[in-house]
């Protein structure tokens, strides 16, 4: 029997940055699936400049990041915070990359979602520029959805639009006030889980 679960997100979310080794070992496992929502929180109107205060927020909150979950910021990364690199916390073209990817190769939207987060967030690269992104769907062999980004096309702006939009009534409907979140799926039921297992031990959700 398979264990299903849906899993809400943002590229730009430490925390989901946080949770995204756990997420894959879960995904790894034989007796489970974990279909990836992105959420839209910093797209669009959820956009924010950073600036100092924000900054102090951003690293105050990696350092609990770390210490947490033992995820890894990269001095890259630090240093496009600190020097002002990163003026904008927008993950809009991000979470449309991931929409070409879920409409090309929707298996592999959970690895590009890794490959993201760990290119700002390791490597400190600009994931606000598609051409960035570009780049990573062609080394990860998306070339399609590669293509599909680069022509910036109306109906992958619907299709966006249209998860973004089943991501926010989902959150609506369960009382859901951040990212990441985790819910099992039953049929047409949702049942949210508590997500700090995701921080303590995975595996424990296929015995719950």
């Amino acid at each position: 029997m398979t264990t299903r679960f849906l899993y809400l997100f943002d590229p730009m979310c430490g925390w989901c940055y946080g949770a995204s080794d756990a997420i894959a070992t879960l995904a790894a496992q034989p007796g489970a699936t974990v279909e990836p929502l992105p959420t839209g929180l910093f797209a669009g109107a959820g956009a924010r400049t950073l600036d100092s205060g924000m900054m102090t927020h951003v690293l105050s909150a990696d350092g609990a990041i770390a210490a947490t979950t033992g995820a890894t910021f990269g001095d890259a990364y630090r240093a496009r915070i600190t020097d002002g690199g990163d003026v904008r916390l927008d993950s809009g073209p991000a979470t449309l990359a991931l929409t070409a990817v879920a409409r090309t190769a929707p298996d592999r939207e959970l690895a590009l979602l890794g490959i993201v987060q760990r290119a700002r967030y390791r490597d400190g690269q600009n994931i606000a520029d598609t051409r960035v992104l570009a780049d990573l769907l062609r080394t990860a062999g998306l070339e399609p959805a590669a293509v599909a980004l680069g022509e910036d096309a109306p109906d992958l702006h619907a299709a966006n639009r249209q998860r973004l939009a089943r991501a926010g009534s989902i959150m609506h409907a369960h009382g859901l006030r951040g990212v990441p979140a985790l819910l099992r799926i039953d049929g047409d039921t949702l049942t949210p889980i508590d997500t700090n297992l995701l921080y303590r031990d995975p595996l424990s959700l296929l015995a719950a």
